[in-house]
């Protein structure tokens, strides 16, 4: 299918998300792939990863790149030759981009599951949500929260970076589809705009510095 959704976040950043329903054949059409990347799908062993590596690529596409114009440096971070800013994510059915020309920026896509509760005191204080008495409404405040987070880390990478105790994700009501967040490391403070989402029982959610 042809992209799910954009969402112009501003004049200069940009959110791509691809819903999976092709095959493998049909999203390599038209993609061509640098011989790293080539190896690195043909090595693959799951073909719905395959599929999200290669739906990625139709976004880049979607934003005016290709496969050669996206780089990784040592920390896993992507990168645009052109100096423009980039994340991606890809959760089963679902892929996603963000783009922007001027600020850094993360996304994450999360499928909403009940497991989010049992690991939840591994990234944020649970008693904060404790005044939540719907479970449905605990799984989607902390699958935000944990895209939230996610969303930080791939702006700010850097090993022992703890999401527990230097992300902190300011408290929010669904409604509002946003809120701020923070990094504190190596005794500085970065704030952040997040944004959130909702759709066919997965979150998107995407920061900005």
């Amino acid at each position: 299918m042809p992209l799910y959704k954009t969402i112009e976040v501003n004049t200069t950043t940009k959110v791509y998300i691809w819903k999976i329903e092709e095959s493998l054949e049909v999203l390599s059409k038209g993609i061509t792939l640098t011989k790293p990347c080539q190896e690195r799908v043909d090595g693959m062993r799951s073909e719905l990863h395959q599929r999200g590596f290669m739906s990625v690529r139709h976004l880049l596409a979607a934003a005016g790149y290709i496969d050669a114009d996206l780089y990784y440096d040592d920390l896993g971070k992507p990168h645009l030759k052109d100096g423009n800013h980039i994340s991606i994510t890809h959760s089963f059915h679902f892929s996603a981009i963000i783009v922007s020309s001027d600020i850094p920026v993360g996304i994450d896509i999360e499928k909403q599951r009940d497991k989010i509760v049992k690991i939840a005191n591994k990234f944020t204080p649970l008693r904060e949500y404790k005044i939540i008495a719907n479970h449905e409404a605990l799984v989607s405040k902390l699958t935000i929260v944990w895209g939230a987070k996610e969303s930080l880390f791939k702006i700010h990478p850097a090993e022992g970076l703890s999401f527990l105790h230097n992300i902190y994700i300011e408290d929010f009501a669904f409604e509002d589809a946003q809120t701020t967040g923070k990094v504190r490391w190596n005794g500085n403070t970065t704030d952040y705009s997040i944004k959130f989402l909702e759709f066919e029982g997965f979150t998107c959610v995407y920061a900005l510095q």
